[in-house]
């Protein structure tokens, strides 16, 4: 069964055999934020030289309203005196002061720009290393797009987000601290008027936060949802033209799009609430300083200068929550992101080799399902108690209906999922006792839709074999009679194909694909419509190299087309995810069962026999 037949009605198989992506319910801030950290972690050196950069630059800034306040305090307009000398050492200070926070903030840009890109290089590499070791089914029921979603759109949004706020973090830390120090030194009474304001901007970023959360969380499962049906539509676009449904996918990418502008324009209008409310606590935070100040002034407690001084570290104090604010689109947005890569990340991989297991060493295909029961979806199984025995070098054809669990059967033999009961045995030895990547080295496998990567055509042959060498490959080419058509391209071998191959007719990709698995040269072969591409003429040429391939190997056939199986050593009809009926072409036909009706609706006018 074609997996892509078979996404559409699976809604419910990722709760069985993973989790889902868009269905589970979100983790917390905590959780994503602590994940985080174990990225960190390897760049705890470089944070903690940016830390100490921070802190200097920090340090240095605090000096600068206390000297501003002396500067003042050194000028008596009543009397007409100004202490010169004292104003020139503190702007000599002053500029000091500045050039040296200029050097540290773009050591602190520079340390910090190459600890964000290297945290974000690891859990892309983290990402994609994960993707290659989840089970064939996680992919069959999530569209490309959506996990093409977490790899760009999610890791871009984490990467702006530690760029921009891990050295805004740290400056925050330094000025909140620093200032409120510095303010309790100048005056503890003003200290404690300015901290009416905190309660204010607590509860503000708290009640904005639980909202935003949701909205960009809701906004990236949208933007994945959005970038599944174009990768979709443009992988698809001549079966779109073909049936003359421009409209229907612009009618659909319409209103995917204006739900992604929808809950687009909440988020920003929720988030941008944040600013403008923060400033007016600021202001009322200053109105109370000032006038708390004033009082202070006018009794002789403290002088105008002291004033200046503690409302520049009160700016100190509430800027950093006020570009917390500026950057809190950023932030959410970044922890959205990081929460839907660890969903990915978390989900549970395919089952490890055994402690015990072996090599697949000297195989000589001898093949046996016991009782084998599977399903994609709980309480619906796809096969029901499969079991048949190959003996070493039989040619094995699965026929029936689509759907009827035939490509299912070799995708258990593969390993490619886990089967729910029963035992799959390779030369008397259970496939789960084998190491996954020598069990799969031992297959050669030819799909319907065969797949090619960007590249050369040798490229794309030797994929089956890195190890093979120009020689091999023409070798391989010449059996799948490939060699013709790839001599009349511009280059040849070197031909770059694009990707999928789209710069070549199918049945020319098909070629290729059963070139790559000649080169493999396995020990089992599985060839699940392999010819269903090619015309009659080169189907014959094919076949006649697969039986000088299939010499001495055990060789899995899947078709429709029932001459290519009719000297197949055994004929396993399955229906309905069971063997009906099983013998050779003319055993059969004699039955007058299924394959007979099956023969017949095919070559109705054929002799039979």
């Amino acid at each position: 069964m074609d997996p892509r037949r078979r996404r559409e009605g699976l809604p419910g198989i990722s709760g069985r055999r993973g989790a889902s992506l868009h269905g589970e319910k979100a983790k917390d801030v905590s959780y994503t934020l602590n994940r985080l950290w174990d990225y960190f972690r390897e760049e705890r050196k470089g944070l903690l030289i940016s830390f100490l950069l921070v802190l200097t630059s920090g340090i240095l800034a605090l000096f600068v309203p206390f000297l501003i306040g002396k500067a003042i305090d050194a000028i008596f307009p009543g009397i007409g005196l100004v202490l010169f000398d004292k104003l020139r050492i503190i702007v000599l200070i002053l500029l000091s002061i500045y050039v040296l926070d200029s050097i540290l903030t773009f050591l602190q840009d520079y340390m910090v720009s190459g600890i964000a890109q290297r945290v974000v290089y690891n859990l892309r590499e983290s990402l994609f290393n994960k993707l290659q070791s989840l089970p064939i089914i996680f992919f069959d029921t999530h569209t490309h797009g959506e996990i093409m979603s977490r790899l760009s759109n999610d890791i871009d949004n984490i990467s702006i987000t530690i760029s921009q706020s891990t050295i805004q973090f740290m400056i925050s830390l330094v000025n909140i601290l620093g200032s409120f120090v510095m303010m309790l030194y100048l005056s503890p009474l003003m200290t404690l008027a300015s901290m009416v304001t905190i309660p204010m901007v607590f509860l503000l970023t708290r009640t904005i936060a639980k909202k935003t959360k949701v909205l960009f969380k809701e906004q990236q499962r949208v933007l994945g949802t959005l970038n599944g049906h174009i990768e979709e539509s443009i992988a698809g676009i001549h079966v779109v033209k073909a049936f003359n449904n421009e409209e229907k996918m612009i009618d659909e990418f319409m209103a995917l799009n204006d739900r992604l502008r929808k809950v687009g324009v909440k988020a920003q209008i929720w988030s941008g609430f944040i600013m403008p409310l923060m400033n007016v606590i600021n202001n009322f935070g200053f109105g109370v300083i000032a006038i708390v100040g004033g009082i202070l002034a006018v009794r002789g407690i403290i002088s105008v200068g002291v004033i200046a001084s503690f409302i520049s570290y009160s700016r100190q104090f509430t800027r950093p929550l006020n570009e917390l604010a500026h950057t809190f689109n950023t932030l959410q947005s970044g922890l959205a992101g990081g929460e839907r890569v660890f969903e990915i990340l978390d989900e549970v991989e395919e089952r490890p080799d055994p402690i015990h297991a072996i090599e697949a060493n000297s195989i000589r295909g001898e093949v046996e399902f016991k009782n084998v029961y599977f399903e994609y979806k709980e309480g619906e199984p796809v096969l029901k108690n499969i079991s048949f025995k190959v003996e070493p070098g039989a040619n094995i054809a699965l026929v029936g209906a689509t759907g009827a669990g035939k490509t299912t059967i070799v995708n258990l033999l593969t390993g490619f999922y886990e089967l729910d009961q029963g035992e799959i045995l390779i030369d008397g030895i259970n496939i789960r006792d084998y190491k996954k990547d020598s069990l799969r080295r031992i297959f050669g496998i030819v799909l319907q839709d065969t797949y090619l990567f960007s590249g050369t055509v040798k490229d794309n042959i030797r994929y089956g074999n890195p190890r093979a060498g120009d020689e091999d490959i023409v070798r391989a080419a010449t059996l799948a009679r490939a060699h013709d058509f790839i001599s009349k391209l511009a280059k040849g071998y070197d031909t770059y194909l694009y990707e999928g191959g789209s710069n070549l007719s199918q049945g020319q990709r098909q070629l290729l694909a059963i070139a790559r698995a000649i080169l493999a040269n396995p020990s089992i072969l599985i060839l699940d419509e392999a010819t269903s591409s090619v015309d009659t003429r080169t189907e014959l040429k094919i076949q006649e190299a697969m039986i000088r391939l299939m010499e001495n190997r055990t060789t899995f056939i899947i078709a429709h087309r029932l001459s290519t199986i009719r000297d197949a050593d055994i004929i396993m009809v399955i229906d309905k995810g069971q063997i009906v009926e099983k013998g050779n072409h003319r055993e059969l036909l004699e039955k007058r069962g299924h394959y007979y009706n099956l023969y017949q609706s095919q070559f109705a006018n054929v002799d039979i026999c």
